[in-house]
């Protein structure tokens, strides 16, 4: 059996400002044609479609329409992640189309989506992200005696109602989608923290038994423990600049007729490349960074003192530049700042700001504009008869 496996869409999510749905769509069209060319029977989604649990209508429109393509030639199972609302994400889950299958429901994640290819029967359980204060009591193999309060307990007890299931099911190979962190794994830094009582990872051994095990939540993709038995596919676009060397893709996995797997990654299409820039504003505008002008970038002038009109000339050479600070390469030590109180002379207090913000102290030239628009600031209160 051909299983596509992705995850962590994030649709309705924005990086530093720039709207991505565009490119999530050109992703979703990637998508539908692998799926068509490479003949996958099985497309699994581990959680996290959406950013946020209420998301945006153009973030439904294009998830219900990307589902409805791929039902057109695969069967879809899909699994809500901590990002997603699992009520809002299953909403009419059961009256559902056969070829999409939403498991959101805890209580009902050791019913499998069964499936079979010409090797025989093939079980896939979805385990949608458990938050253990919200399923402790519910996946309590002991009426009113709670699981531990950890991610551990948790996935741990809904593994063991799969595989109960499973020992019922002779000669069924077995797929399972999870959203969770699995220690050995390496997180990035745009994931949401998931950590209840100071932990968040899950042991890989849970999934003892499983033939596949298609993970979702962090971003990177990456193979957890020997083989590529528990694979994390990762997002298929970078959501922060800490995700610029990531080489995004999908996971294409053949099953077995014996439960083995092989593995072929797919690179997803980039958008824009993301690249961090450090520079002075002279090297910017001589053209030196030339090559990155259409990506998003991140940039860090170096000027000891801050140029003039810094973000307008810098936008000129990177017109999708996200970030722009300025950040001297040799900033003067800074003393402690001064406490201002209503004897603070307000010049003196304003120079102060000038080098915060320029990594320069003001100059005699400097110090008398400021004067003077303290003294003009002065004779405005007084007309008014407000000082």
């Amino acid at each position: 059996m051909r299983i596509l496996h992705t995850g962590d869409w994030h649709l309705g999510r924005t990086l530093l400002g720039a709207d991505l749905l565009e490119h999530q769509a050109a992703f979703a069209d990637f998508l539908v044609d692998t799926v068509r060319d490479r003949a996958v029977d099985l497309v699994v989604i581990a959680g996290d479609v959406y950013d946020r649990a209420i998301p945006p209508v153009d973030a439904v429109r294009l998830l219900s329409r990307t589902l409805e393509r791929l039902a057109q030639t695969a069967t879809v199972v899909l699994t809500p992640g901590n990002h997603d609302s699992a009520a809002r994400l299953g909403f009419g889950a059961g009256v559902m189309h056969d070829r999409v299958r939403i498991v959101a429901e805890p209580a009902r994640l050791a019913d499998p989506v069964l499936l079979a290819d010409d090797h025989g029967p093939v079980a896939v359980y979805g385990i949608p992200y458990l938050h253990p204060d919200l399923t402790r009591y519910a996946l309590a193999p002991v009426p009113d005696e709670p699981l531990a309060r950890s991610h551990q307990a948790v996935v741990e007890a809904a593994v063991d109602r799969i595989r109960a299931d499973l020992g019922a099911r002779p000669g069924h190979r077995s797929v399972v989608v999870a959203h969770a962190f699995v220690s050995g794994a390496a997180p990035s830094d745009s994931e949401q923290d998931i950590r209840v009582g100071g932990v968040d990872q899950v042991s890989a051994t849970v999934f003892d038994g499983i033939d596949y095990v298609a993970l979702g939540h962090l971003h990177g993709p990456q193979r957890v423990g020997d083989g590529d038995r528990i694979r994390y596919a990762g997002s298929p676009l970078a959501f922060s600049f800490g995700e610029r060397h990531q080489r995004k893709s999908v996971t294409l996995v053949d099953l077995a007729a014996d439960g083995g797997v092989a593995v072929e990654l797919l690179p997803a299409p980039v958008p824009r490349r993301l690249v961090d820039v450090r520079a002075t504003i002279d090297a910017i505008e001589s053209g030196a960074h030339h090559a990155d002008a259409d990506a998003w970038v991140r940039v860090a002038v170096t000027d000891t003192v801050h140029p003039e009109r810094m973000y307008a000339r810098v936008r000129d050479h990177f017109p999708f530049a996200l970030a722009v600070t300025h950040e001297p390469a040799e900033r003067p030590e800074r003393v402690a700042a001064r406490a201002v109180s209503a004897t603070s002379d307000p010049v003196e207090v304003a120079a102060d700001f000038v080098t915060f913000a320029t990594g320069a102290a003001p100059d005699d030239d400097d110090l008398a504009v400021l004067t003077e628009a303290y003294e003009a600031a002065l004779q405005t209160l007084d007309a008014d008869g407000t000082r």
